[in-house]
């Protein structure tokens, strides 16, 4: 490449920096690259510092667990990847002191326990916050237990075949966990301890755990190996499975900021196009000259593509720092409410935010900068000469294959990123149309304002400007409209995230849970409860089964090989009845239960014998366990309760609302067919901080019944909401910039054209009063129509968005339609009429020099 080539673009590179256009185009380029790397900064490091605390509640990043020791050749194979393992053992066991005895889940841990987090115990002198568990020979054990065999903090209890001291009264454990696999009291020990209990002998009912913890590169690097244990049968546990109440807020806060991003960037790619378009016609008289000094087309091409490839270097350089800076500063912000260890940053974000830039440079820029290609040196003669515009359909479809390869390169998900691509193409075109026509009949409507006020004359004057620029005033309305839709898109679903997250945990979400109520203590528990509590979800009867066939196999030939580990065939699982759908409950495919059918058939002849095998009762399955085991509706399962068995078919599935922290159930039989088993009931509530002696009144006089304390994890859940909200309400700042940009090109691409116009207008007369109401009148009705469509727009996505991407229910937004025509116009009226002031001071003779460039 000739060095004249790069002199010639470094010297019209710095004459061009001071004007308006290159300013536009180089903000918006520095715009799409901060927000591209610190959002992928931001995502990457919140994302692994989030999950990082949510493993606190896990115990770990990873959990593995099954009912035989790991082998040591695992555990080598985790510590080289670069984990740091700690292992747990859980059994039940009989606990005595003297003449009292009580069944209680052990929780057995070693020396290196906790990975995350601290547990709150109580050891003589106040409630102390302790990063380990008890050491050798000592025991903690939880309130309940204590009150039930009646042990203080030094007293001894036995253990199987050997004792050990009461050190503390655990208020709270490092890891405590939601679930309702222990109904039991807790009392935690060492492992150093276990052997001497005598406790682990084969065939006993011990599950071993093992709890790892590493860095995001650790995690990847054994994938396979996971794959493989599930197939073998260990669970395996992390926080998007185990946790749904966490995992969903994730979910839809790293989908936000992708959608944010990706905002952020196609609004900057618009200001590109816009700007760009004044770029190549400010420069077509230079590019005919150059002809007339004999450069060919490629040195044409070659000259003003490395003047903007050089723009784009120095874009994505101060965009890239601007990104660091900024996820620096968001994390800083969330840290001082919840400090975390994060990873450092990566240098792949910085690359990822230059390539956008080359990337809706070339995509959004590329094709009208081959229109300088065109130029003939006659122009330097004939200003009239000027190069066709490139067609509509290539720079559209240019723009709308690049996007769509960033689309796909953001999200992750070709058949989206190819819907979405296809679905806006097609959208664009139906757009254009639908933008003539709102453009025409206002057109028309403001040509038949009457009276002879000035501001009426002013909308008349504007109305006729814009239906002579008409091809013009549609290109503007379409990036105009596409900026409102996308502002008020990102405002709107942060707005709803926001009220799903805080309608998620009000403040009356249950912070307990009772389990073991008998069905003969049913009544004075709930006449207890009720008058003191907030809010109680229903009494669910619960019975426990275990699935044993599928389709009349074996449960792990019968599912997927991923699936062959899921808990739900290794343990037994929780089962109701109920005649109505449960609230937060939502079939999805089949039909419930009907109540016709409940008194008859099948029903009437369940007694205190189980059904036979004949017999075929018709169960709900939640949808997400039929997906991981490859069921479907008519699929049939068949169930162990106690030594019977029950054959049942899929019926109906069901959506549940994991975030509401109430009793659910994967499993739902239909009433008369359980009732004859064995079975207690469960119920949630919210304790107010007044009533917590409540507490001590249950374990006193229902002592058989588990109360499970979540304020804990109530805890941890809001703290990552608010976290994450934050984060969300930040990161739309860039989304508006972004927008203001598209704007600001927009209107320094028309500044000619618009100058000409003043020009004309003050030849005939008018004064400066009048040229800016008529230029004010022109932007106002440009942003009405363009903030009309714009909210058509945001309807329509946000609704396919909530339905097939963050899991919402679509609403209408009323205000929407009020606000965004009304707000476009002020917007665009005060931008525009701000922009032009100095073509209002301009001279006629300068504003009419400007016609070869309009």
């Amino acid at each position: 490449m000739s060095d004249i080539n790069w002199r010639l673009a470094a010297r019209s590179l710095k004459r061009d920096l001071r004007a308006a256009d290159v300013q536009a185009l180089f903000v918006a380029l520095v715009l799409a690259v901060a927000a591209s790397t610190m959002i992928a900064f931001f995502l990457d490091r919140l994302e692994r510092g989030l999950e990082r605390q949510a493993g606190q509640m896990l115990g770990g990043d990873l959990v593995l667990e099954q009912r035989d020791p790991f082998p040591e050749e695992l555990r080598n194979t985790l510590e080289q990847a670069g984990f740091t393992l700690s292992d747990q053992v859980d059994l039940v066991s009989m606990i005595s002191q003297g003449e009292r005895f009580q069944p209680a889940s052990l929780k057995a841990v070693d020396d290196v326990y906790p990975h995350y987090g601290v547990s709150h115990v109580d050891r003589g002198n106040g409630v102390e916050q302790i990063a380990s568990g008890p050491p050798a020979g000592e025991a903690w054990a939880d309130p309940r237990l204590a009150e039930l065999i009646e042990i203080e903090i030094g007293d001894r209890v036995q253990v199987g075949q050997t004792e050990l001291t009461i050190s503390g009264i655990i208020e709270r454990e490092a890891d405590q966990s939601a679930g309702f696999g222990n109904f039991n009291p807790r009392l935690m020990l060492n492992t150093a301890d276990l052997e001497a209990t005598g406790l682990v002998q084969p065939g006993s009912r011990i599950e071993f755990e093992l709890l790892a913890a590493g860095p995001p590169a650790a995690l990847d690097q054994v994938q396979g190996l996971l794959a493989q244990l599930r197939r073998d049968g260990v669970e395996v546990r992390d926080v998007r499975v185990d946790r749904p109440q966490l995992g969903n807020a994730l979910q839809r806060a790293e989908s936000y900021l992708g959608l944010a991003g990706l905002a952020a960037v196609l609004l900057a790619g618009v200001a590109v196009a816009m700007s760009t378009r004044r770029y190549v016609e400010r420069h077509l008289d230079t590019a005919a000259l150059l002809r007339c000094f004999g450069a060919s087309q490629y040195q044409l091409v070659t000259i003003f593509s490395l003047q903007l490839i050089g723009l784009a270097f120095m874009a994505s350089l101060i965009g890239a720092l601007l990104g660091l800076v900024g996820q620096a500063v968001l994390l800083w912000l969330l840290t001082s409410f919840l400090p975390m260890t994060l990873p450092p940053p990566g240098i792949m974000p910085l690359w990822l935010g230059i390539f956008t830039a080359l990337a809706v440079l070339v995509g959004f820029a590329g094709p009208t900068l081959l229109r300088i290609k065109q130029v003939s040196a006659l122009k330097v003669l004939r200003r009239e000469l000027d190069p066709l515009p490139p067609a509509a359909w290539l720079v559209v479809g240019v723009a709308s294959i690049v996007f769509g390869g960033l689309l796909w390169l953001y999200s992750g998900s070709f058949p989206l990123a190819l819907a979405l691509l296809v679905g806006g193409s097609a959208l664009l075109v139906l757009l254009w149309g639908v933008s003539s026509l709102l453009l025409n009949g206002l057109l028309r409507a403001v040509q038949r304002l009457k009276g002879g006020g000035e501001w009426v004359q002013a909308f008349r004057l504007g109305g006729r400007q814009l239906a002579r620029r008409k091809q013009a005033g549609l290109g503007q309305l379409l990036a105009f409209s596409v900026t409102f839709f996308a502002m008020a898109m990102i405002v709107l679903v942060r707005g709803d995230l926001l009220t799903t997250w805080q309608d998620q945990l009000p403040e009356d979400t249950p912070n307990y849970f009772a389990i073991n109520i008998q069905p003969g203590e049913r009544d004075a528990f709930e006449q207890a409860v009720a008058p003191r509590v907030d809010t109680q979800s229903t009494l669910y009867p619960m019975v426990r089964g275990r699935i044993t066939e599928i389709n009349g196999q074996a449960p792990r030939d019968a599912v997927p090989a991923d699936a062959r580990g899921d808990n739900s065939l290794r343990r037994e699982l929780n089962l109701t009845w109920q005649s109505e759908l449960p609230e937060g409950n939502q079939v999805v495919a089949g039909q419930w239960f009907t109540p016709a059918s409940e008194p008859e058939g099948w029903m009437s002849e369940v007694d205190a014998t189980p059904s036979s095998d004949s017999e075929t009762v018709p169960i709900s399955v939640e949808d997400g366990l039929a997906e991981r085991l490859g069921l479907g509706l008519g699929d049939e399962i068949t169930f162990a309760v106690g030594s019977d068995s029950i054959k049942t078919r899929i019926e109906s599935l069901r959506s549940l609302n994991w975030d509401s922290f109430n009793p659910n159930f994967f499993v739902i039989f239909p009433p008369g067919v359980l009732e004859s088993f064995g079975h207690s009931f469960i119920t949630a509530f919210h304790l107010p901080d007044e009533e917590q002696g409540l507490v001590r009144e249950l374990v006193s006089d229902f002592p058989g019944v588990s109360l499970l304390n979540v304020d804990a994890i109530l805890g941890q859940v809001r703290d990552v909401l608010t976290q994450v909200t934050r984060a969300v309400e930040l990161v739309l700042i860039l989304v508006l910039l972004a927008g203001v940009s598209v704007l600001y090109a927009a209107l320094t691409a028309s500044r000619p054209v618009r100058a000409h116009e003043s020009g004309l207008l003050r030849v005939f007369g008018a004064g400066n009063r009048m040229i800016s109401r008529v230029q004010g009148a022109e932007y106002a009705l440009l942003g009405f129509a363009s903030g009309l469509l714009g909210a058509v727009l945001a309807e329509l996505a946000i609704a396919a968005l909530y339905l097939y991407w963050l899991d919402l229910t679509p609403r209408l937004h009323l205000g929407l339609w009020l606000t965004l025509p009304i707000g476009g116009a002020l917007l665009i009226g005060i931008i525009g009429h701000a922009l032009s002031y100095s073509l209002r001071r301009q001279a006629p003779a300068a504003s009419l020099g400007l016609l070869g460039e309009a």
